[in-house]
């Protein structure tokens, strides 16, 4: 036996805790109409979890807890308890590792409900799959009220298939199947949304990987640019750094010896001042000293402008060459509004065209002949602003070259009548002649030498610019190709620097720098990061829709699987079910024949109003057609000695027979763990109740049975027998009889 107990306690009727123990394989509840005996039915469907207060004769959940007795009976409940105890110790409920289970179900007055396994509080869904996995349902086959016992047959045909279904214990089977096809409704959902999420993904992902080649690209050139860069200013510090130090190191004789022959050359002079015989010569000496003296500073003046301008004019060469480099794209050109004005008043001029293919040809003409122009031009305003200042730049240098001719041509003079004086002076031997010599001999070294000083200063000018342009070729290279292409290592064994080579560096340099500013790939890293996170996205989406498909595949599977074992287990229940009906239909009626046959419903369609001519004119109530719909059962039924073949034909107690018969039946090849049958021989007579009690005996083998009874045959075969009081105050009371127990006593 599995069933222990029943307590209620405000649950409809019974005001006070009440508690029916099964202790044996027949219990019977007894009692006048109204005492609430039936209220022990509703109590199982209700602990069991039925949903339709309807069925439970109630209205709202409130209507389930006990409303109080007249003015001597108790106050009302604030809520109604139900809880059913279970045997375990043979694995009724496997899942659950106790001997005892029990069911609780609670409901308050604001028609909440409680559930309870063990004392904890579960899910409704808990209790359902845990009572199916044991063929136990709030309103299944093994709880028959009296008004029920006829359900089975005056059901439809797919209504009846369900009952034998849920008797079968194909519920689970079929809970299953729902939860596989929802779970397949929702993957299929989820299937369409992971599709919709990689479409709007799809061009994303397509420009970023655009963007990302931008980048690769723009990376392999910063990294040939890098290359270039370290290689030019490797040849750059190492010509900067040799050809300073071979200036300082050939201008610093020079200066030495001006420095000597300066201290000479003052020696000279104060001997000329001091000697007594001072004439108009050694004056001329002087001044022709001071005169030079102004003319040479004058001309190292000149000469370092000149140098400064060299290297303004090669700073600026260079720009135009940049600029030059850009102009050969044509998204560099530049057009003037005028230019466009030019091209409107010719389009303008086309108005007169009438035919519209000839003036857009013209149109389309026009405007290819002015791209045609412009494509070839290489203006610009930088190089235009260079140009101007090279021309600055050059026509100051011409200034200065006149100015430098003029001082020459002085410096010349003065020379040559250095050089007359210096003849004449020769010819006389004196002491004081002697200085005038030196003085003529120092100035003529000191024009070489500064000369020489001259020279090298002007290289210096342009070595300094040249390294004033490195410095800012590496500030720029460091922001356009970063770090790296600043960090070389410097030359330091002996090298024949290539200037020629190294403009061409400098002018693929330019080039690549060109390139890598057109390849629009500014915040690369950021690209990059979002490219793989897009990727990585796009990539889980596949995988999750790859798992999706694998899983909808897994349910289809698993629907069919269940389909085929429903479909199987279906039959072959048939067919047991069937026996044991032909047999308790031979035991109730003495013979005949009775059965349950699968058949498809069948559905009357007529003829549509939108058919073609022909039924147009046909007659309208004209059935057209049958629709075959899904699968149910019916009845077959052929009573003994009677022209009966249909259920429309039996009387009330036949149907009550037959219905009894199929119940008991369905009861025999599944038997539930306990069975509770609510008056349902109340329309027998005498004799059916014998057989009744039979089959209830016979029934009680595989099942605990729960009668609610007023029938003394159906009594006779109980072991404990409850009956149901009620008293003035309107509350159920119950008494008990163990007749199992008074025999053994009587023994």
């Amino acid at each position: 036996m599995y069933l222990k107990s029943l307590e209620l306690s405000g649950f409809k009727s019974f005001a006070k805790k009440s508690t029916l123990h099964f202790t044996s394989r027949i219990t019977g509840i007894v009692g006048p109409n109204g005492s609430g005996k039936s209220n022990t039915a509703e109590a199982f469907r209700f602990v069991l979890g039925e949903q339709s207060i309807k069925s439970l004769r109630g209205k709202r959940g409130e209507d389930m807890i006990w409303n109080g007795g007249g003015e001597a009976g108790s106050g009302r409940a604030n809520r109604a308890n139900a809880k059913l105890v279970f045997d375990n110790t043979h694995k009724l409920f496997p899942t659950i590792d106790f001997d005892e289970v029990t069911i609780e179900r609670v409901v308050h007055r604001d028609n909440s409900n409680e559930y309870l396994l063990n004392g904890s509080q579960v899910r409704l869904k808990d209790i359902i799959e845990l009572l199916a996995g044991a063929h136990i349902g709030a309103t299944g086959h093994h709880i028959i009220s009296q008004g029920e016992a006829d359900r089975i047959l005056s059901a439809s045909i797919r209504e009846r298939r369900e009952m034998i279904e849920d008797a079968l214990g194909l519920k689970m089977y079929q809970w299953k199947k729902l939860e596989s096809i929802r779970k397949l409704e929702r993957t299929e959902q989820n299937m369409k949304e992971v599709e919709s999420l990689r479409r709007e993904i799809t061009p994303h992902l397509r420009f970023l990987k655009k963007q990302v080649e931008k980048v690769e690209k723009a990376e392999e050139l910063r990294r040939e640019l890098i290359a270039l860069y370290k290689e030019y200013f490797r040849e750059e510090e190492y010509f900067i750094r040799i050809e300073k130090e071979r200036i300082a190191r050939e201008i610093a004789g020079p200066r030495k010896e001006l420095a000597e022959l300066e201290l000479a050359l003052e020696k000279a002079k104060t001997i000329l001042t001091d000697s007594k015989n001072k004439d108009t010569k050694s004056d001329s000496i002087i001044a022709l000293e001071e005169k030079l003296a102004r003319t040479r500073i004058e001309k190292d003046t000149i000469m370092r402008e000149l140098g400064r301008l060299e290297g303004e004019m090669h700073a600026n060469a260079r720009v135009i060459e940049k600029e030059k480099e850009k102009q050969k794209r044509d998204e560099f050109k530049t057009v003037y509004v005028k230019d466009l004005e030019e091209v409107v008043q010719s389009i303008e001029s086309l108005r007169s065209i009438e035919d519209a293919r000839t003036l857009f040809t013209e149109v389309l003409s026009t405007l290819k002949g002015f791209i045609a122009r412009h494509r070839s031009a290489t203006d610009s305003a930088l190089i235009a602003e260079a140009e101007q200042e090279i021309a600055s730049l050059s026509r100051n240098r011409n200034e200065l070259e006149a100015k430098l001719k003029g001082i020459s041509d002085t410096e010349s003079a003065v020379t040559k009548e250095y050089n007359d004086l210096k003849g004449a002076i020769e010819k006389e031997k004196d002491t004081n002649r002697e200085a005038e010599k030196d003085v003529f001999r120092i100035i003529a070294r000191q024009n070489e030498v500064r000369t020489i000083v001259a020279k090298l200063t002007q290289e210096s000018g342009i070595c300094m610019h040249i390294e004033a342009e490195f410095k800012r070729e590496a500030g720029e290279a460091g922001m356009m190709a970063g770090r790296d292409a600043v960090t070389y290592e410097k030359i330091s064994d002996a090298h024949h620097s290539d200037r020629v080579a190294q403009e061409e560096r400098h002018r693929k340099i330019e080039r690549n720098k060109i390139r890598l500013e057109d390849s629009g790939a500014a915040g690369g890293s950021e690209v990059l990061k979002e490219y793989k996170e897009t990727e990585e996205r796009d990539a889980f989406l596949a995988r999750e829709l790859l798992d999706l498909e694998k899983a909808k595949t897994e349910l289809l599977t698993l629907v069919t699987e269940l389909d085929a074992r429903i479909d199987f287990e279906f039959k072959n229940g048939i067919l047991k079910i069937n026996t044991e009906f032909q047999k308790y239909f031979n035991l109730m009626f003495g013979g005949g024949r009775a059965e349950l046959v699968v058949v498809k419903e069948t559905k009357r369609r007529k003829k549509s109003d939108v058919e073609d001519l022909g039924d147009l004119i046909s007659d309208p109530n004209e059935d057209a057609s049958e629709e075959s719909g899904p699968e149910g059962l019916d009845v077959n039924v052929n009573l003994p000695r009677k022209k009966v073949k249909g259920l429309m034909m039996l009387s009330g107690g036949e149907r009550a027979l037959t219905s009894i018969a199929l119940l008991f039946a369905i009861s025999q090849v599944n038997p539930p763990p306990f069975i509770i049958l609510d008056e349902t021989d109340a329309a027998l007579d005498e004799a059916n109740s014998k057989k009744y009690g039979d089959m209830i005996e016979n029934l009680s083998k595989h099942s605990q049975l729960i009668l609610i009874t007023h029938n003394r045959e159906t009594m006779s075969r109980a072991g404990v027998l409850y009956g149901v009081t009620m008293g003035g105050d309107g509350a159920s009371r119950l008494l008990s009889i163990a007749f199992e127990e008074a025999v053994a006593v009587a023994k």
